[in-house]
């Protein structure tokens, strides 16, 4: 098995065969496959497919990332784009790892970036970028004139 690595999320009729076939580059429509890979997220207590928050694209359950990881025959789906408080956060079992790399969001959300490396026998490696305050940055600015 391999891992999948997605943009975002995952889509309601994700395969492999269909994916490949995505022109690039593109533009995004307002829903379908790509739309879904882009946009739709993992949410803890829903089951299936649900409306998404955001107003675009769909959440969905750990039983959805059972049925795609199954019928792609892949251990672990990759993902980003979503503010996880330590860097990077599992759904489903571990079978789904969002990855966020901007620590301290926009100056709003206290968490860590993280940073995953795979390595060539498919080993992961989680990295933690913690955030620092300004006063921080200023006091070792100096040092790095």
């Amino acid at each position: 098995k391999e891992e999948q690595v997605a943009g975002r999320g995952v889509a309601r009729e994700a395969a492999l065969d269909l994916i490949r076939k995505i022109p690039r580059p593109t533009a995004v429509p307002g829903e379908g496959l790509l739309c879904d890979l882009l946009w739709s997220d993992p949410e803890q207590g829903t089951e299936g497919w649900a409306p998404n928050d955001r107003g675009i694209s769909l959440t969905f359950g750990t039983d959805i990332v059972e049925q795609i990881c199954d019928r792609l025959e892949i251990d672990l789906i990759v993902r980003a784009h979503q503010v996880v408080q330590d860097g990077y956060e599992f759904f489903a079992e571990r079978r789904l790892v969002t990855i966020f790399s901007a620590p301290n969001y926009c100056g709003e959300f206290d968490n860590c970036g993280g940073v995953l490396s795979i390595s060539q026998d498919l080993r992961c490696r989680f990295y933690v970028i913690k955030a620092f305050r300004e006063a921080d940055a200023f006091a070792m600015s100096p040092a790095l004139v």
